[in-house]
């Protein structure tokens, strides 16, 4: 329910909403948080690219801002000179970086803004309390127990995890799980599709099974030589590829392993699949889990870490095997794919993805604002300080 000092027949205070371009998973909890939202409540969302989310409600606006991470044509020389441990990317002398931060700290001061919402930038997220705006942090996994993380987290109104509560890291201490609100699914269309009416439209017929490689949007690809491999291990199933792929000279490819690159519908490839070799980027893996697929999770190179823990939280809730990356024989394919399907159980792997989540979290959103904003008690009457000091001399 919603709960705010918004005062009546005034509008609603805004939101602000920092977004990472990197990959997809970003935009699309932001997006899927957005438009759950109260229709008056206003929000801007701050990020380097517009094309990467899907439909926004009215009352809902993209700030393009330079890139803080990629650098500028003119940027000076002054790598020389040390990053403290609270700061992550600050290099010194990107004039980019200076303009989106006085973009949204200009906003700051013209909006007055409920609150300001990071996914993901310790950067931002500092920003926003230095400027006196409530903050909340998207919380991802990896090793991320660095002053420049802990100063976020500390100086959080909430924390937002778009996992469910049985992903959470074990070392995440009492404080940090006290500000945690857990939205599985955030950002992805918990119905999947039905597997046989997904392999229908891919025009898949027979019996004839399929394993399905994802190949996420926010690195440079899967390679191509150990797919070859799995393929000519297991002739009797096809091998499919969907997303970026790297080109190996040595690769051997044969005929059951195809290549079709970027798609439009993913979800239909997870659901017509008999099994699953991806990393643990945020959409796949909310789409694998409610597909129930048996699922190899293999991470890709991330900051602080990142996939390497989602894959291992996913393992040890028996959602997922994780692989620390792709086996380089026959008899390690072999052994993996036995092992993923020993491990799977799709019930538990359906439990984590809650159909809710968009509306319990903007329900959640707007209830930090109201407990923010609500008045402040009238403070009690000053004593004279003089007369008490005569009575105790008395």
């Amino acid at each position: 329910m919603r709960d705010t000092i918004d005062l009546p027949g005034s509008p609603a205070r805004p939101v602000g909403y920092f977004v990472h371009h990197q990959g997809r998973g970003h935009a699309e909890r932001c997006a899927a948080l957005v438009n759950a939202l109260p229709e008056d409540r206003p929000v801007t969302i701050f990020c380097a690219r517009d094309d990467i989310f899907p439909p926004l409600r009215r009352g809902a606006r993209i700030e393009r801002i330079p890139s803080l991470f990629e650098r500028p044509e003119d940027a000076a020389e002054m790598d020389w000179v040390a990053t403290p441990q609270t700061l992550h990317c600050a290099p010194l002398g990107w004039g980019s970086i200076r303009r989106a931060m006085a973009t949204m700290t200009a906003w700051f001061d013209a909006a007055d803004p409920a609150l300001m919402i990071s996914d993901v930038s310790a950067e931002v997220a500092q920003l926003a309390r230095i400027c006196s705006v409530p903050h909340v942090k998207v919380l991802q996994h990896g090793d991320r127990s660095d002053p420049g993380h802990r100063a976020a987290y500390d100086g959080a109104a909430g924390l937002l995890a778009p996992f469910h509560e049985a992903l959470a890291q074990p070392g995440w201490d009492a404080a940090m799980r006290g500000k945690i609100h857990f939205a599985p699914g955030l950002g992805i269309d918990a119905g999947m599709p039905d597997a046989a009416a997904a392999r229908a439209r891919l025009g898949r017929t027979g019996d004839r099974p399929l394993a399905l490689v994802v190949s996420g949007g926010g690195g440079n690809g899967v390679a191509e030589a150990p797919l070859g491999v799995a393929a000519r291990t297991f002739p009797d199933m096809d091998w499919v590829v969907i997303g970026a792929v790297q080109r190996d000279w040595h690769a051997t490819l044969p005929a059951n392993l195809s290549l079709p690159g970027w798609v439009d519908n993913a979800a239909d490839w997870i659901a017509a699949a008999d099994l699953v070799v991806a990393s643990t980027g945020n959409t796949t893996c909310h789409q694998v889990l409610a597909a129930g697929k048996p699922w190899l999770a293999v991470p890709e190179w991330r900051y602080f870490d990142e996939q390497i823990e989602k894959a291992r939280a996913l393992q040890a809730a028996g959602a997922a095997t994780h692989l620390p990356h792709l086996p380089a024989s026959a008899h390690a394919w072999q052994a993996a794919v036995a092992r993923a399907r020993a491990d799977h159980d799709p019930h538990r792997q359906r439990a984590l993805v809650a159909p809710r989540a968009a509306a319990e979290t903007a329900d959640w959103i707007e209830g930090l604002i109201g407990r923010l904003w609500r008045p402040a008690a009238a403070p009690s009457p000053r004593p004279d300080t003089a007369k008490a000091f005569e009575k105790e001399l008395q």
